[in-house]
């Protein structure tokens, strides 16, 4: 990969990555900077990297790193629980979206990111499968125990409107 093309894929790819990697850990500050270490490693490997298969690279690097950094927080202090009730208010909501994001905050890590993959940013199951080190087979499973879910969660669209 030429440095142009490396320009071209922080410029297409970085808002996707943040976007995933924020859904996912609710942290704005570590979510920048997973996306940088993650552009950091592609930049160490520019030259073996192949241009086509950059965003794959990326969003695997970057998924990794995400894990990383989370079970290293988890050891200093209890990172996902003390994470997600921080941002959940307890009052009635109106707003779709907002239920959604508890909802999603909810899931367990592995079917929050292969939800986040396939919903949020259009990934094939054999992609996910690249990218979280599972079969496609296991990403199906994990997809759909993840809608079940958010579909029990949420309930009927009547009482959420």
């Amino acid at each position: 990969m030429t440095v142009v093309e490396y320009n071209t894929c922080v410029d297409k790819y970085s808002d996707g990555v943040f976007r995933f990697i924020l859904k996912n850990i609710r942290d704005e500050e570590m979510a920048k900077d997973i996306v940088q270490d993650s552009f950091f490693k592609m930049w160490e490997k520019v030259r073996q990297i192949n241009f086509e298969k950059a965003r794959s690279y990326l969003f695997t690097t970057a998924y990794h790193n995400m894990i990383d950094m989370i079970r290293r927080e988890k050891r200093i202090n209890e990172f996902n629980n003390t994470n997600c009730n921080e941002l959940v208010v307890e009052h009635s909501y109106s707003d779709l979206k907002e239920i959604l994001d508890e909802a999603v905050c909810k899931l367990p890590d592995i079917q929050r990111s292969v939800l986040l993959l396939r919903d949020y940013e259009g990934y094939s199951y054999d992609e996910i499968g690249d990218i979280t080190g599972l079969n496609e087979s296991q990403v199906k499973v994990y997809i759909y125990r993840a809608r079940i879910f958010m579909k029990e969660y949420i309930g009927s669209l009547d009482r959420v409107v």
